[in-house]
């Protein structure tokens, strides 16, 4: 059953399929820990989920085994955008990958159903659960836990989505994946905030993709200038992992990939209105960020790197409605001057 199990998830286009039981984490206190030291900064929802987040048998009544698969993202291009060109996460240059996994984990749920029974019962996740899906993932076998807080595979590096499959059914466990990491510490030295401060410790009050994503309201003038042309997200400490050398394509997330968000004009980003930033961005994670969103990170990277010709633009977003984008317009406008000289 296991393995027809696995097969089909590899026919599906998954990269990887591994089990493990439904009992709690043996790092849930180490999360509990990192939420009592406020290192998760605004999500409150992680907070909130706590209890059921630690034990997935709270998620599903019942629950006895995890399925943990893993769907790569990577293209295998490396090219970098200019420094004038803003810079957009690498899963972010897809299609939302919550629509385009649903359809093949659906399709594997149902196969899960006709092996384990009727009498079972099944649900799927991917990211969107209350679940430590990385510290499961672990357990599964799928990848370790690098120094960066992230999940690597041996076969695929960082570059991969986790989703999960929890069932009342009984499935034999993988063996766990033992950390590879060593003495290297690459992830911590490319942070470019500090965020990973010490070896498996991660402060997201620091982080860039926290800042550029999950943080509503305004970036801390302490952090902007280590953004630089980054406006949604941060690959740095990811990057930077040696692992990397044995990541391939993804299978299933290939037909997905936005080859229009590898270069992003940052002043014609800056003139988008809303129904501009919805028809650019429709149907990708950076739609869920919305235009305050995203029209603050452009500043923010325009005032890093934008030269002369930013200020007319940057001098409009300095009266647009919204409060977030006019802020940090005004200060980038402040950078863009001094640099440049101009009063």
């Amino acid at each position: 059953m296991k393995e027809a199990i696995r097969q089909h998830a590899l026919e599906l286009g998954f990269d990887d399929c591994r089990f493990t039981t439904a009992s709690p984490p043996e790092s849930a206190g180490q999360f509990l820990k990192w939420l009592q030291g406020q290192r998760h900064g605004t999500m409150g929802w992680l907070e909130r989920n706590a209890s059921r987040r630690i034990d997935p048998r709270l998620v599903l009544d019942g629950a006895r085994s995890v399925i943990t698969l893993a769907a790569s993202y990577d293209s295998g291009d490396d090219e970098q955008a200019k420094p004038s060109q803003g810079v957009i996460a690498r899963y972010a240059r897809y299609a939302d990958y919550h629509d385009a996994l649903a359809q093949a984990l659906g399709e594997l749920t149902e196969r899960v159903q006709s092996l384990v029974g009727d009498d079972a019962r099944s649900l799927w996740y991917v990211d969107t659960g209350p679940i430590l899906e990385r510290d499961l993932g672990q357990r599964a076998g799928l990848g370790f836990i690098g120094k960066h807080t992230n999940l690597i595979s041996r076969r695929l590096g960082n570059w991969f989505f986790i989703s999960e499959i929890l069932t009342t059914a009984v499935l034999e466990p993988d063996e766990p994946e033992r950390n590879h990491c060593g003495k290297c510490t690459s992830c911590i030295d490319a942070c470019p905030t500090g965020a990973i401060t010490a070896p498996f410790q991660l402060d997201a009050r620091r982080c860039i993709s926290y800042l550029t994503i999950e943080l509503k309201g305004s970036i801390p003038e302490e952090f902007r200038p280590a953004i630089g042309n980054r406006i949604y997200g941060c690959d740095d400490c990811l990057d930077a992992c040696p692992w990397n050398r044995f990541a391939g394509e993804g299978r299933l997330m290939a037909p997905h990939r936005r080859d229009d968000l590898d270069q992003a004009d940052l002043v014609g980003l800056l003139a988008l209105d809303d129904d501009g930033f919805r028809a650019r961005f429709r149907s990708t994670p950076m739609q869920r960020t919305k235009r305050r969103g995203v029209l603050r990170n452009v500043c923010v990277a325009l005032g890093n790197v934008g030269d002369a010709l930013a200020i007319p633009p940057l001098e409009r977003a300095a009266a647009d409605p919204e409060p977030l984008i006019a802020e940090h317009a005004q200060w980038a406008l402040d950078q863009v001057r001094q640099r440049c000289g101009v009063d």
